[in-house]
């Protein structure tokens, strides 16, 4: 059990520069949020479904996190600063890092997955702060979810998703899907896609005009040759 802490105490160090120790970590809201998750999803497996919500609670009213005690959490799961809501029917793979201000959050079920209506999300996915992630839809192993996107649909492995609705950026997933980038989404052009869209129809103009030029001065040299 001791190791298991001290990997977990690793892990969390290993995502994030700030603390100096352990001890520093064991400080950490989501840390507390999730020891308390684990209590209360042991208890709602257990169909103790009035004491798992007093545990959710008083983990809530403790760290301003809110896990439901149905959802299902992978191992080396890190909530940096909190303010966080994870629905119900929620799935969690390992080694996820949720940053501020994030919802794991539910939609009717009726156009999905059959008693299933919050999101799933796979091993080693960053989702930064703001993001809502709705309803029963699958984020891929390796998945970023940039700041304050909203994700509705399926989330392809290894993709960076950004925008209100979230879309794929251009950015390849062999040279940005690494082990771990801090933040989720680098802060370039590159991830924003309406800049992209501009650059896009900036290049289409510069074509036309190329294009134009070169017909005004194919006419002109023909009126040349008739004169």
């Amino acid at each position: 059990m001791f190791s298991g802490l001290v990997a977990y105490l690793d892990s969390v160090k290993a995502r994030d520069p700030a603390p100096r120790s352990r001890w520093e970590i064991l400080l950490y809201p989501g840390v507390w949020a999730l020891v308390f998750h684990r209590a209360a999803h042991w208890l709602y497996k257990g169909e103790l479904y009035f004491l798992a919500r007093f545990v959710n609670h008083i983990g809530r009213f403790l760290t301003a996190i809110d896990i439901h005690p149905g959802a299902k959490i992978g191992r080396f799961f890190f909530i940096d600063h909190g303010f966080t809501v994870i629905g119900e029917t929620a799935v969690i793979g390992d080694n996820v890092t949720i940053y501020q201000n994030v919802t794991l959050g539910g939609t009717n079920p009726a156009g999905g997955v059959a008693g299933l209506r919050h999101p799933t999300i796979g091993n080693n996915v960053i989702i930064g702060s703001g993001a809502q992630v709705l309803g029963p839809i699958h984020v891929g192993d390796r998945a970023r979810v940039g700041a304050n996107a909203v994700v509705t649909k399926d989330v392809p492995e290894g993709a960076t998703m950004v925008g209100i609705p979230a879309k794929a950026t251009l950015i390849d997933a062999k040279d940005y899907a690494k082990d771990f980038v801090p933040y989720g989404t680098p802060c370039t052009e590159n991830c924003d896609p309406a800049g992209q869209k501009l650059d896009a129809l900036n290049k289409e103009v510069e074509e036309l005009r190329a294009r134009l030029q070169a017909l005004i001065e194919a006419r002109d040299e023909a009126r040349r040759d008739r004169a």
